[in-house]
């Protein structure tokens, strides 16, 4: 996701302020509240592009990455009985899980880009992303994450979900779009920037050009699928 230039709309002088913190050098952040709300706003707007894809188009058809096949393979021949469909958080944030993960993450340093950059993971993929369901996670492991859950089977049921209440109500985009995605609002924003997550060992805190508008959410998920059939999130 990039950011729009403000020479082509008006841009708030509260998301300037953030941009132009986001290109301080990393000893400069601190604990700024506004830089947490940034990390925080990017994560669901990724989020909700995400969810929107998996609910339209069939997910064992989508390619996250230009390496798909290495990240899968690494993935499971590194964590081969770790269980995707619903996870459990102790495999992924205990002391114990974190030193087996960082040798993986680290493989893709220079190979995917901001690799560690703070995304929402959820735990149980059969459910969107409430506040209850999702956590924290570097880029690299939400998508080797969600990578299986694609190409074994456990996305579908979002999708056959969201393919049968549009045949049987006619909702539209919008209505999925709100009810996998239920993580917004200013209150709940606050408390997942302030919940530490994105301050986690391995997890970039993000750089110069990662905000976009909310305006420009809608578009960027019609964008999402390149000609090569790629998916950029």
């Amino acid at each position: 996701m990039e950011a729009t230039s403000g020479m082509d709309e008006p841009v708030s002088g509260e998301l300037v302020s953030v941009a132009h913190a986001l290109s301080l050098p990393a000893e400069s952040y601190g604990n700024d509240p506004d830089i947490e709300m940034a990390w925080a706003m990017r994560a669901m707007q990724h989020a909700e592009v995400y969810y929107k894809l998996i609910s339209s188009v069939d997910p064992q058809f989508l390619k996250l990455t230009k390496v798909d096949d290495q990240i899968y393979s690494e993935f499971r021949e590194n964590f081969e009985k770790l269980r995707v469909d619903v996870l459990d958080p102790e495999e992924l944030k205990s002391e114990s899980a974190k030193e087996k993960w960082r040798p993986f993450c680290l493989k893709f340093d220079g190979i995917v880009e901001d690799f560690n950059y703070g995304t929402l993971l959820r735990l149980d993929c059969s459910q969107g992303y409430t506040e209850e369901n999702t956590i924290f996670a570097p880029r690299i492991q939400f998508f080797a994450i969600e990578i299986a859950r694609n190409r074994e089977g456990y996305n579908k049921a979002v999708y056959i979900s969201v393919q049968d209440k549009e045949g049987e109500k006619g909702t539209n985009g919008e209505e999925n779009k709100e009810k996998g995605v239920d993580v917004g609002g200013e209150e709940k924003v606050k408390k997942v920037a302030e919940s530490g997550g994105e301050k986690e060992e391995g997890v970039n805190r993000g750089k110069k050009g990662n905000i976009d508008k909310g305006g420009e959410k809608e578009k960027e998920a019609d964008r999402m699928i390149n000609k090569s059939g790629e998916v950029s999130v």
